[in-house]
């Protein structure tokens, strides 16, 4: 395929920086448009900026938005519609596609109305009417932020005991410290099993034939204790519309078709003996899961996009065995902290021992006169992935990359993929979700 045009846009936080630079990299022109100017170094030194993405619409073969945050609200959406309308070639979702996400409980009407099965949940805007329902329905719940808050990962909490009780006491902890800003919560009674999103690739009419399944690990510390965050990795395979795919999406596709929703779709999800409980939405792009996806997509990822964006269905090869993707961060990741991270991690250096860049992927991350640096302030310059036929191989060859860089302070999960190796797997197949296409 000849060069294309390609506009990045980041109306909130700095995401697809990494997409970016491999697409530059295939040989095709890129501009890179971010909105938050703590953000507006990162990519630097990898990537061609613009300082307003609006006049960068025409010369565009293909505009990929991040996330469906403007700012503090949802709206990417509704500008990837516009655009659409007006012609052009988006990666992005629909105001009802930005809604999966920002509203949960919307989000478990639309499942419903199509058949999927769904766990009990209840949306609530007061907190003494969740604490009350926990105590006259006492059961393990899952406690998650609606709005602009969820984003606060730290703030869903998994609840343990089997009265409730824990989720008591932390429902009256959020509204004192968090009942300004939190207008909302959905608690989602728990359910054991394996937790797995089923992530497909819509190109506005349909999914493409290969799907990604992928497990995330969101505590902070190894064993998966300690504060949620974004994601601190992940570990992925690729197969065809099995089961799993065929009892979620496989009934939403016409609806996604209506809506005319282009790119990455996730729906995470509990899964055991009894069925298939769908958790919430990623109605975009997941970090680092794209860039986990960019290693095992063996043939063009610019071509794949945009033949995606315009409504075809790409010819794309992707890896067939296992794909494990590593988070590197810096203090005080997770959490807020100006001064700690002035004194530990702005500017830090990326140094590598080898002269090779295989499996490094990027997030807040800059180039300065050659050098890889921190940037922005949110202490996650780097991922690090790898890909094996099996996921004991996946995890040896990433783990061995990371061991060839230095980064003064970093720190990062060291057990991604276990959960496989030790019994998700194996659970999985023996449920029959996995079909014989893995």
């Amino acid at each position: 395929m000849d060069s294309k045009r390609f506009l990045f846009c980041s109306l909130d936080a700095a995401l697809i920086t990494d997409l970016a630079w491999q697409i530059y990299r295939e040989g095709h022109d890129v501009k890179y448009y971010i909105e938050a100017e703590s953000d507006k170094q990162i990519g630097n030194g990898f990537v061609p900026k613009t300082d307003d993405w609006r006049a960068e619409v025409a010369w565009a073969d293909v505009i990929i938005f991040d996330d469906i945050w403007v700012g503090s609200d949802i709206g990417t959406g509704g500008l990837a519609q516009e655009l659409r309308e007006r012609g052009k070639a988006v990666v992005g979702g629909t105001p009802n596609t930005d809604h999966l996400e920002a509203d949960r409980g919307y989000a478990m009407e639309i499942l419903e109305a199509h058949g999927v099965n769904t766990v009990e949940h209840h949306i609530f805007h007061d907190f003494d009417a969740g604490i009350q329902h926990v105590q006259e329905n006492p059961a393990p719940y899952v406690i998650k932020p609606l709005g602009e808050v969820q984003n606060v990962k730290r703030l869903l909490y998994v609840g343990n005991e089997d009265d409730g009780s824990d989720v008591v006491e932390v429902l009256k902890a959020y509204n004192k410290a968090w009942g300004h800003r939190m207008k909302g919560f959905q608690l989602q009674r728990k359910v054991e099993g394996v937790e797995v999103a089923i992530c497909g690739f819509f190109n506005g009419n349909e999914f493409i034939d290969q799907v990604n399944f992928n497990f995330e690990h969101k505590k902070l510390f190894p064993g998966n204790i300690g504060p949620q965050t974004g994601e601190m990795g992940t570990s992925m395979f690729w197969a065809g519309q099995n089961k799993l795919f065929k009892e979620t999406f496989g009934k939403l596709e016409d609806w996604l078709a209506n809506e005319r929703y282009v790119g990455s779709i996730d729906l995470n999800c509990i899964v055991n003996e009894n069925g298939i409980y769908p958790l919430e939405f990623t109605p975009r792009f997941g970090y680092p899961t794209i860039a986990l996806q960019e290693e095992s997509i063996e043939s063009s990822t610019g071509e794949f996009f945009y033949h995606l964006a315009h409504g075809n269905e790409p010819d794309v090869a992707v890896h067939t065995g296992y794909q494990i993707g590593v988070r590197i961060v810096l203090p005080p990741f997770p959490f807020d902290d100006e001064k700690t991270y002035d004194e530990n991690s702005r500017n830090a250096a990326v140094v590598f021992e080898t002269d090779s860049r295989e499996g490094i992927h990027l997030e807040d991350a800059k180039k300065v006169d050659g050098q890889w640096r921190a940037a922005g302030d949110n202490g996650m310059p780097i991922v690090v992935t790898a890909k094996g036929e099996t996921m004991h191989a996946a995890r040896e060859q990433a783990y061995d990359r990371i061991d060839d860089i230095v980064m003064p302070n970093m720190y990062y999960r060291d057990d991604i993929g276990e959960r496989w190796i030790n019994g998700d797997g194996d659970r999985l197949q023996a449920w029959g979700y996995l079909g014989p296409q893995i």
